[in-house]
């Protein structure tokens, strides 16, 4: 087990179907966490930013946040799916939840600076559950992946508050030229936007507007104003034999 998955299972001890029972247990787990943290940092000294106790301390003073937005991200998968029955459902069984909790957990060792290790934990919950989430791709409050089988979303992709993906999306670069690193690549989603199954949107400089509609099987490679729905048009011919 990862110290990430560790992590997540002490934040969500539902997660194994265990019972953390009270606060000083809590805080005994999470000071584990602290610690074996700062272990696993140590290797990496030449390449931190800072010392990596001091490291492992500023990370751990932001779980509360942290916790908050993987709630509210576990409320919107529910909110947003008729199947699931509960919170703790989420929680326990849906890969989305499993994959987007990670993706958060790295993504704050991200902007701290950490190398390596942040990519290692989404590529940890990659293997998982088949979600493609770079860590520093920049995602808002209450994240909804509905089923997220081959979901890929890129480096420098934004994500707004209030965005809903279905499995087999892409969020992906036009190019894959070496001398584009650094640059934005990935598309710009705004907030209440909804991408259905099997869309790919590319281009760094692709923006899809506020409470837009991407639909099932689309390829979109420009802009696309907010409140639009965008779909493909095809036709289905039945017969009788």
């Amino acid at each position: 087990m990862s110290w990430a998955e560790g992590l997540l299972y002490t934040l969500f001890p539902e997660q194994t179907g265990r019972c953390i029972d009270n606060a000083a247990c809590l805080r005994a787990e999470l000071l584990r966490s602290e610690v074996t943290l700062a272990r696993t940092l140590t290797p990496l000294a030449a390449e931190l930013p800072q010392d990596a106790h001091a490291l492992a301390g500023e990370f751990m003073a932001q779980l509360p946040e942290l916790y908050a937005l993987m709630m509210a991200d576990a409320h919107a998968m529910w909110e947003g799916d008729p199947a699931a029955r509960s919170h703790y459902e989420v929680i326990r069984a849906y890969p989305g939840f499993y994959a987007a909790s990670l993706y958060r957990i790295a993504h704050r060792l991200h902007c701290l600076g950490v190398p390596l290790l942040p990519r290692l934990i989404t590529e940890r919950a990659h293997s998982r559950t088949g979600i493609d989430i770079h860590p520093g791709a920049v995602i808002g409050e209450r994240f909804c992946i509905d089923h997220g089988t081959g979901i890929v979303i890129g480096e420098t992709a934004q994500i707004a508050n209030d965005v809903k993906l279905y499995q087999g999306v892409t969020l992906g670069a036009l190019s894959v030229d070496k001398d584009m690193a650094g640059t934005k690549r990935h598309p710009t989603l705004h907030s209440g936007v909804i991408v259905y199954a099997g869309a790919t949107i590319l281009g760094g400089q692709t923006v899809i507007g506020q409470g837009s509609v991407i639909g099932g099987n689309v390829w979109v490679t420009r802009s696309v104003p907010p409140g639009a729905k965008v779909y493909y048009k095809g036709e289905l011919d039945i017969r009788l034999l």
